[in-house]
């Protein structure tokens, strides 16, 4: 077979077959989906005495998960019957190419969570002071739906106190195609997957990631929403299930950006049960009064250690929790409920420490069981279309 020029790239249709299907189950690590469906295959050709070449488009020169794919291609390949040698060359796509890409995977530059149509639950966790554990909460539950086999994004919209990457060990940016970000994915390890017959995901992007870490963001108002929209209109997250909103705490500029930028949104409000913090968390909540968002529920931190007796130790107090959703049930005239209490527990500060959330690391601490069971119920809700518009008409 004669190389194609080098702005070609073959249709699936026109591939060696047996090539071609092995190709088919590669995924694209950041995208999710499969190699040849992205026109990312220049080539895959099988001659007579079994040797076996293709050729790969990479989306970016310097692509920092072109070993992963080349690895996963020659893998694949390597399965099919007769194939002897395996040599993947790597290119780079096109300018043109890339256009064609971003066309195939549908990015629009918009919010899609706020299609009509979007099946994505997105969670906007919010706090009244800082240093309640909220982003700790947000990366734990993300991780818990994505075990379970769900879809789920991160946005680490607290942009001047960034943790997010940390918290989930990510050391590596973003990937840009042109206007479109990829954000890294997470991968869920296999001990802590749940037999669903899904495959889960995880996806996050943050400030931390662009920046550097040791350095401050001295950002105002109009710097902040800007970032918060490009994380939600340039980020290409593709079909989502959950998609958690990590905020700054109290009531400031990135919460009403993210009030007006996703109205639809539910709020979470984290809290510890000591008296100053539930004062502060309850302002945070009632905040939905003014955006006109729903509150979903209260997670209380810190709610107690368990002790090696039996008993537990309320280093913060107790019920500050229950008293912040009954606050908020009267204020904003429907049910908030109490979505469930986090003790206490060095697992959940060692899983950040190391960048592995506790729901993974230690899935049997009581801190892990508990936000497993916050998780189940922020997942409970079917994910299907009644009442929703399907964009289809009589032809």
């Amino acid at each position: 077979m004669s190389d194609p020029r080098a702005d070609d790239v073959l249709a699936p249709e026109d591939l060696h077959p047996a090539l071609r299907k092995a190709l088919d189950r590669v995924l694209d690590p950041e995208l999710r989906r499969p190699v040849t469906e992205l026109g990312m295959i220049r080539s895959a050709a099988l001659d007579d005495a079994g040797r076996a070449a293709v050729h790969v488009l990479l989306t970016i020169s310097g692509c920092p998960l072109r070993s992963t794919i080349e690895h996963d291609v020659r893998e694949a390949v390597s399965t099919v019957e007769g194939v002897r040698a395996v040599a993947v060359e790597v290119g780079v796509m096109t300018p043109e190419q890339r256009t064609a890409l971003k066309e195939r995977v549908g990015h629009t530059r918009t919010v899609p969570f706020n299609d009509p149509s979007s099946l994505t639950r997105v969670h906007a966790v919010t706090s009244g002071k800082g240093g309640v554990g909220k982003s700790t909460v947000t990366v734990n539950l993300a991780a818990a739906l994505a075990a379970r086999g769900r879809s789920v994004g991160i946005v680490d919209a607290d942009v001047h106190g960034f943790s997010v990457p940390g918290l989930l060990g990510i050391d590596r940016s973003p990937t840009q195609v042109g206007d479109m970000i990829l954000p890294p994915v997470v991968e869920v390890p296999e001990t802590a997957r749940q037999d669903t017959g899904r495959a889960g995901v995880l996806k996050v992007i943050s400030i931390g990631m662009f920046v550097d870490p040791d350095q401050p963001v001295a950002w105002r108002g109009p710097m902040l929403h800007r970032a918060v929209e490009q994380f939600l209109t340039d980020v290409h997250f593709g079909d989502l299930d959950h998609l958690f909103l990590d905020l700054p705490p109290g009531t400031g500029d990135v919460a009403i950006s993210v009030a007006q930028l996703l109205p639809t949104a539910e709020v979470l409000v984290v809290s510890t049960p000591q008296q100053a913090a539930v004062e502060v968390a309850e302002r945070s909540g009632a905040l939905a009064v003014q955006t006109g968002q729903t509150v979903a529920g209260v997670i209380e931190n810190m709610a107690g250690m368990p002790m090696p007796d039996g008993s537990v130790l309320e280093l913060f107090g107790a019920g500050g929790g229950a008293r912040i959703a009954e606050s908020l049930t009267r204020r904003l005239g429907y049910e908030v409920p109490l979505l469930g209490g986090v003790p206490l527990d060095v697992a959940l500060r060692e899983g950040g420490d190391t960048g592995r959330p506790v729901v993974w690391s230690a899935p049997d601490s009581p801190a892990a069981a508990a936000l497993r069971s916050v998780a189940d119920v922020l997942g409970s809700r079917p994910l299907g279309l009644a009442g929703r518009p399907l964009g289809l008409g009589p032809r």
